[in-house]
């Protein structure tokens, strides 16, 4: 017979420390990805939290500037107002008069049965 070469076979014992040595491996860049994650997301949580501080303080000083704003037109109708009361009182008679008689329009407009008042 000829002499064939004989291939190695490796071990279960081997294979097994391969595997073993594989795995460690993968569970030390699990954990570095874990890591890594955690990082960003305390980073993201920085930054959103510095966004809405912003965004609040922002805000309030708007609201702030409006309210004060307002303030201030009421105050001048208030003074209009009492400076002259027959003038008031006639611009808000006329208001009312205008939206009873667009009230009454849009009840004409939509009434189906024409010339029942109930």
């Amino acid at each position: 017979m000829a002499d064939t070469p004989k291939t190695e076979v490796p071990s279960i014992d081997g294979i097994q420390k391969s595997v073993e040595k594989q795995i460690s491996e993968l569970r030390k860049e699990i954990a570095k990805i874990n890591k890594s994650l955690a990082d960003r997301s305390v980073e993201l949580a920085a930054e959103a939290r510095d966004t809405a501080n912003v965004a609040i303080e922002e805000a309030s000083t708007r609201a702030s500037r409006a309210a004060q704003q307002l303030r201030t037109q009421a105050q001048s109708v208030s003074e209009a107002a009492r400076e002259n009361p027959g003038t008031t009182g006639l611009v808000v008679g006329l208001a009312g008069f205008v939206g009873f008689m667009i009230g009454f329009a849009i009840a004409k407009g939509s009434n189906d049965q024409h010339g029942r008042w109930y």
